[in-house]
């Protein structure tokens, strides 16, 4: 509950609720009136991992990643909504309890201003293990990482099924525009026929990456990195307008 205003009490009211000081200037009891909390958690999870050093246009997945974070934590502060950031690798390295006051953007700009990825696996396990611990409020959690197919989603769909569990998840990975580019290319040569199907593959497998997640009852934003931030920041709001969060 929040508070929303004061109001004149009435016989039933809560003796709890008294505002003293209220009262006291207008020579009248007085009451707090509260109302259901509107401000919900926004968390951004951002991998750390090997996946994240994947290279587009002189940016790493990771930067893509960091730059949509901030959008989309300043939009839910605009919102009023609470922000909060979580970064893992094979721990979770950075935890923000979600926050709605403007000030909660400036430790998260100092936490993401060093982040780097690191070489090993990211943890599902650690991650799972910490939210559920420490976020006991449903929270719309938006994962920033990437699938290069059906088989990096197999280990941790399970921890993410558990988190949808508990909360509005929404994973948002990236489309291998380059691999696109090959797909598209009509082949000449026997081992273009070879690339080309290869990359018609492992395509098919990220759009079979978004209906498995929706399947299991998680929101799923496949993006080209360059448009990462529009495509996260239009989830948020569709999410927001449909009364989801």
């Amino acid at each position: 509950m929040e508070f929303d205003h004061i109001r004149d009490y009435v016989r039933g009211d809560d003796y709890r609720t008294l505002n003293w000081k209220a009262t006291a200037r207008r020579h009248r009891p007085m009451v707090n009136q509260f109302q259901d909390e509107k401000a919900q958690p926004v968390y951004a999870v951002i991998n750390m991992g090997r996946v994240m050093k994947m290279p587009f246009n002189g940016l790493s997945l990771l930067d893509y990643a960091i730059n949509a974070s901030l959008v989309l934590l300043n939009i839910a502060l605009l919102k009023q909504d609470r922000a909060g950031l979580v970064t893992f690798g094979k721990t979770v390295e950075t935890f923000l309890p979600a926050r709605n006051k403007r000030i909660a953007i400036t430790p998260v700009m100092e936490a993401l201003y060093n982040q780097q990825t690191g070489f090993a696996e990211p943890d599902y396990e650690a991650l799972y293990s910490t939210l559920s611990r420490r976020v006991r409020q449903r929270s719309l959690l938006v994962v920033f990482t990437n699938f290069e197919g059906k088989s990096s989603l197999r280990y941790q769909l399970p921890y993410l099924q558990r988190l949808a569990k508990q909360h509005l998840v929404v994973v948002v990975f990236f489309r291998n525009t380059e691999l696109e580019a090959l797909a598209a290319r009509r082949p000449e040569s026997s081992e273009e026929i070879f690339i080309n199907t290869v990359s018609a593959q492992l395509l098919l497998e990220k759009r079979q990456i978004v209906r498995e997640l929706q399947l299991n009852g998680i929101q799923a934003v496949l993006t080209e990195p360059e448009n990462a931030t529009l495509n996260t920041l239009n989830k948020y709001l569709e999410l927001k307008s449909r009364g989801l969060i």
